[in-house]
């Protein structure tokens, strides 16, 4: 058999997810957002998988292409809308969704061609990132609707701190958008993965809940968007189970010193693990020493620095476990926020940094 890392896609967990936010959406619309490869799940497998989503979203045009292709019939906006003119007319003659953050989308929107686009203008409300200030909101939306290529126009708006629930930055957010749109009965987007579950109110942002599409992202993935908690407490279940195997395991004595610059030092004489998975695999090397690792559906701990193949795990002095043993970098059963909160990151970090090199495996 051959070594090495694999990413199993579990798509049951996938559909899974999608319905419980749905559920909690109620009667919003669910944009399933799949940027980054379908945040390192592999766009192909996931995006086949979710018929039923309302529309997708994706960064960049490059990525809405790549979606196009593959023959799917439902709405896709570009995130961050498009670059130039000869951008924009691709993007619309692919009926693609730009958003429009920026004064030169516009003027170029302006001098378009006619057709039939939706676009969505983005407001910043406190993100202060992409853009407009939403005391212009009206003035822009005139500007679109003139525009012989635009035939709708909806809103939207980022929230940049809903992950941490005690956090008033979103309750003020929320404040400003209805403000904004108060006057506006077109269709809305606020909320994101931390949005639907953890403000309410961003789900319809006060407005009729039919005119407002939810922005699933993390939470697709069955992860959780808040650091204090994992998916499954907010009823998700894991996509991806990335794993491996042991390819050696040797004893070791106290004092030994193992990997680059000897980090790790054996506190009594014990068993190492040696398991085929490095950051060439994205198995980030950010990992510190006693990050759990299951080996064999057993906790253990790396022991040392993460190399570009390779990783050791203390075993411990009773150890059983042969070569060819299962290794579980993270899953269902060793949460990835874990994981990452070891290395000091988001499990977003973690998920969209797996490599190429790792086989994809999806199972219904």
């Amino acid at each position: 058999m051959t070594c090495g890392a694999r990413a199993l896609i579990r798509l049951d967990a996938l559909e899974h997810n999608f319905q419980r936010i749905r559920s909690v959406a109620k009667r919003a619309r669910v944009l399933a957002v799949v940027k980054a490869n379908a945040y390192g799940h592999g766009l192909s497998a996931v995006a086949g998988k979710l018929a039923d989503a309302d529309g997708f979203a994706v960064a960049r045009y490059d990525e809405a292409v790549e979606l196009f292709e593959l023959g799917l019939k439902k709405p896709i906006v570009i995130l961050e809308g498009f670059a130039d003119a000869a951008e924009l007319e691709a993007a619309l003659q692919r009926s693609f969704q730009p958003v429009v953050h920026r004064e030169q989308q516009i003027r170029l929107l302006e001098s378009a061609a006619p057709g039939s686009a939706t676009v969505w203008l983005k407001l910043d409300t406190g993100m202060h990132r992409l853009g407009f200030h939403p005391e212009h909101t009206s003035t822009l939306v005139a500007r679109l609707n003139a525009c012989k290529s635009v035939t709708e126009v909806r809103l939207m708006t980022h929230l940049a701190s809903a992950d941490v629930r005690s956090d008033d930055t979103t309750a003020r957010q929320l404040d400003t958008f209805r403000q904004a749109v108060e006057v506006f009965d077109g269709d809305i987007s606020v909320a994101n993965s931390p949005g639907i579950f953890g403000w309410p109110d961003a789900i319809s942002a006060g407005g009729d809940p039919a005119r407002s599409w939810v922005r699933a992202g993390i939470c697709l993935y069955g992860i959780s968007p808040f650091r204090d908690s994992c998916g499954s407490d907010l009823g998700l279940r894991p996509v991806m189970e990335f794993e491996t195997t042991l390819i050696a395991v040797k004893a070791i004595r106290k004092g030994d010193r193992v990997g680059y610059g000897g980090t790790w030092e054996a506190r009594e004489d014990t068993v190492l693990g040696i398991v085929a998975a490095g950051y060439g695999d994205g198995y980030t090397r950010f990992l510190p020493s006693g990050t759990p690792v299951l080996v064999d559906g057993r906790r253990t701990t790396l022991a040392g620095t993460v190399s570009m193949d390779m990783a050791a795990v203390d075993l411990g002095p009773e150890a059983t476990e042969r070569p060819g043993a299962p290794v579980t970098l993270w899953g269902a059963e060793l949460p990835v926020e874990e994981v990452a909160a070891h290395a000091g990151t988001i499990a977003y970090q973690l998920v969209c940094g797996v490599t190429s090199r790792p086989r994809r495996v999806t199972r219904d």
